[in-house]
């Protein structure tokens, strides 16, 4: 059973010699937080720290797979599913700060009748509300509902068009502006938008406009390749409570269009975001739009207390005072989050395999477990280089 795994956990940092004793304590504080994560039935945890001066520490805990137990690898390839949409937000801005579009324009103006019917209307809704999860699109998203469901659909694909028409048959879930919802259609149609300004697919200007220029060399969207690069680990799903565990690695995934979809590793996400937040991608009136939040819905608040949603970035309140921007993701047993200090001087990342949640509190535990990681992250070192504001 997984939750009785020992948690095989290894730590290191990028420098010999001697170590200072503040990059000590980070250390041990990164590895104590990941044993806690596999402590409560995760597979395997890696993390990794990037302090104010540069400086890399990393942390696994756990296994990398189920049968051969192999250690987790320190920088293991991942799928990042969520995360992918501060890349996306972050194409939306650069075209907004190019003035090829506005993030006040209608969806309508570059999507002709594609938001329509049941309700929907692409012209009450803009580019800054799909960004902002307060559009009001309705999500109909497939998911795996047991093994012989993942076993037959895992190499599904399904196009943009495919999924805004799933959920153009709802109606909205409030209109335009008035709430806030999670809406992974909501990317998806922003993945639409940046293909019709720039007729490139958003991958493809993902990877010109962000991951080249930082020299991200393992970002890359797979399409429908259903493998990782190795190193990896293993990721694994139990379907229902008291049913064997399935290994669910190999798949397509069910979020390919601006979503989800990429592939990434912890020392890469860390590089985009303080990057992000450094001033480096976006200029400072994009980057100020960016920040600019408003509380989440209840369902998020309980899993993220004292979040805020920007566009393409969530703001969480930081033990140590002042706040940290990232974003989190989750797909079929992986989880991942990344946080960086306001400044971009100070992040880390986590990803998890084999998220083993059969109940709502298990989910709970392992969302309350991933949050104190990354808090003690950037709340260790005394002041943390003064960078919460």
């Amino acid at each position: 059973m997984a939750g009785t795994l020992v948690a095989a956990g290894t730590l290191s940092t990028s420098a010999p010699g001697a170590v200072p004793a503040r990059q000590h304590d980070d250390r041990i504080q990164l590895r104590r937080d990941a044993d806690a994560i596999t402590a409560l039935g995760v597979t395997g945890v890696q993390a990794r720290l990037v302090t104010s001066d540069g400086r890399n520490v990393t942390a696994t805990s756990g296994v990398a797979d189920l049968t051969a137990r192999r250690p987790v690898p320190r920088n293991g390839s991942f799928r990042i599913a969520s995360v992918t949409k501060a890349f996306v937000a972050t194409v939306i801005l650069q075209l907004a700060g190019d003035r090829r579009l506005s993030l006040d324009d209608p969806v309508e103006r570059w999507l002709p009748g594609v938001v329509s019917g049941n309700g929907n209307d692409g012209r009450a809704i803009t580019i800054r509300q799909l960004l902002q999860h307060t559009s009001g699109i309705h999500d109909d998203y497939p998911d795996y509902t047991s093994a012989d469901d993942f076993y037959q659909h895992r190499y599904d694909t399904y196009t943009p068009e495919q999924t805004v028409a799933r959920a153009m048959r709802h109606r909205p879930d409030f209109q335009p502006g008035k709430n806030w919802s999670y809406c992974n259609t909501g990317y998806v149609l922003l993945g639409m938008i940046i293909e019709r300004v720039t007729r490139h697919p958003w991958h493809e200007e993902v990877r010109d406009r962000i991951v080249r220029p930082l020299g991200l060399d393992h970002t890359f969207w797979p399409g429908t390749s259903p493998t990782l690069p190795q190193p990896h680990a293993e990721t694994y799903q139990r379907f229902k409570a008291g049913k064997p565990l399935v290994d669910v690695t190999e798949q397509v995934g069910s979020g390919t269009n601006g979503e989800a979809g990429l592939v990434s590793t912890t020392a890469d996400l860390n590089r985009f975001f303080r990057a992000l937040l450094g001033g480096r991608l976006l200029p400072p009136a994009q980057l100020t739009q960016m920040k600019q939040s408003i509380p989440v819905g209840k369902e998020f608040e309980q899993l993220m207390p004292g979040a805020r949603g920007g566009l393409g970035l969530f703001s969480r309140p930081l033990s140590c005072g002042g706040v940290y921007w990232g974003h989190e993701g989750g797909d079929s047993g992986w989880i991942s989050a990344a946080g960086v200090t306001a400044d971009g001087r100070r992040s880390v990342t986590v990803s998890l395999s084999g998220v083993l949640a059969d109940s709502a509190d298990d989910v709970l535990r392992v969302a309350q477990a991933e949050s104190k990681l990354v808090d003690d992250a950037l709340c260790t070192t005394p002041n943390a280089d003064h960078q919460r504001r």
